[in-house]
């Protein structure tokens, strides 16, 4: 069991909309194998994904070449209870961090994927009732079982990050949350210098709108496509790429998260770390998202 930091490849891979890609397990197990060979090996991933199938589609992928195991860092997240079929006596969406159901979930993220063990564990959302002692005990026992080597959290915000460092000695080693030119927030609350200063890489789901950068609903969305469109333009790049590259020069180190099932899109976002903006192209993406120019 490794005691050394979680190295995350230039870009995670997310399975979120895994189910919707309609890809056999041949299908996903070949592209598994190319976004291994460009240098993308680890993939994000969460319980509740795809209404509970998710980690179990990649698992009946990986059950066709089991060393491809040994070559990808799996990331799933554990927290959220959702309305659904799996669940029949849940009758309110909610959240639950009890030791017992961290580990439960733990259990059957392992029989998903087919694995005897977790690369990261994230707690998805932070919760009003999350008891940091529960959480606390949860990680110490699937840590020392070998069940998970590295944990992190998402959509915490930096007090609550602090809250749980107080009460347990394993390191929070990522925190997930949204990032793009249409979400600012944690460019502007100190989550990012929270992160910086404690040695936590920040992950960014969502780096590209949803989508939304590029189909502008609004005068503002409109404005900052541009803006993406002439820098691009410049660089004799992609819009998409663009989009990476700004997310990737933050100091904090930010690792994207793209959730595709065409390669040409992933493949894409890995060769974004070729282009380097300028300070002033950087700024410009910014003010164009903050719909004015900085103070």
């Amino acid at each position: 069991m490794s005691n050394e930091n979680l190295k995350l490849s230039p870009i995670v891979w997310g399975h979120w909309r895994l189910a919707e890609w309609n890809l056999s397990p041949k299908e996903l197990l070949e592209l598994s194998q190319k976004c291994i060979d460009i240098g993308i090996d680890t993939i994000d991933s969460a319980d509740i994904y795809g209404n509970y199938s998710c980690e179990k589609l990649f698992g009946d992928t990986l059950a066709l070449n089991p060393s491809v195991r040994k070559n990808i860092k799996i990331i799933t997240k554990c927290g959220i209870k959702l309305l659904s079929d799996k669940n029949p006596d849940v009758y309110v969406k909610h959240y639950d961090y009890s030791a017992k159901h961290i580990i439960g979930s733990v259990e059957n993220s392992l029989k998903n994927f087919r694995t005897d063990y977790i690369d990261m564990l994230l707690l998805h959302r932070p919760s009003p009732l999350l008891n940091p002692e529960e959480v606390a005990m949860a990680f110490s026992k699937l840590k020392e079982s070998g069940k998970v080597l590295h944990f992190g959290v998402s959509n915490f915000l930096p007090h609550q990050v602090d809250m749980l460092r107080e009460f347990t000695s394993i390191p929070i080693e990522v925190n997930q949350v949204e990032i793009s030119p249409l979400q600012l927030e944690h460019l502007q609350n100190g989550n990012l210098d929270h992160m910086i200063k404690n040695h936590i890489v920040p992950m960014a789901w969502s780096p590209l709108g949803g989508g939304r950068l590029f189909k502008p609903k609004n005068e503002h969305e409109k404005g900052i496509y541009e803006t993406i469109l002439k820098i691009a333009k410049n660089h004799s790049a992609l819009p998409d790429q663009i989009i990476i590259s700004w997310l990737t020069s933050h100091p904090s180190k930010i690792v994207p998260i793209v959730g595709s099932g065409k390669f040409e899109r992933i493949s894409n976002a890995m060769k974004a770390a070729n282009i380097k903006l300028s300070l002033q192209e950087w700024f410009e993406i910014y003010s164009a998202a903050l719909n004015n120019e900085v103070p």
